[in-house]
């Protein structure tokens, strides 16, 4: 058995964190270095490493209607980023969708500000 990540132990609680959402299936957090002025993690509790990996339509939906869902309790106007592989720029593997905003003047081009 793997060891669990990281976000599986924020999920659990061993790992503290600012939780902005949370219910049954997800979790919405703070990221710790972020790369907007306001960068949340929505997190899916059943672990997957790579969002290709989910292969049911209603599973990805839910995923993706969850990140708006927290992306327009925050944001009027926001950035859904999802890395794929570590040549994708992940650096988690636990699937997750990042909700970029914030910004005054406008995004920057890319990822990061």
């Amino acid at each position: 058995m793997s060891a669990p990540t990281l976000f599986e132990r924020i999920v659990a609680r061993e790992i503290p964190s600012t939780i902005v959402y949370e219910d049954a299936d997800y979790i919405a957090i703070r990221d710790i270095a972020p790369k907007a002025p306001v960068h949340l993690l929505v997190i899916p509790k059943v672990v997957s490493a790579r969002i290709d990996e989910i292969t049911g339509e209603a599973e990805m939906g839910r995923l993706m209607l969850t990140a708006v869902k927290v992306a327009r309790s925050q944001l009027s106007d926001y950035r859904l980023v999802v890395n794929v592989g570590k040549g994708g720029g992940q650096e988690v593997f636990h699937t997750h969708v990042h909700v970029l905003g914030g910004w005054e003047e406008g995004s920057p081009v890319g990822f990061g500000a």
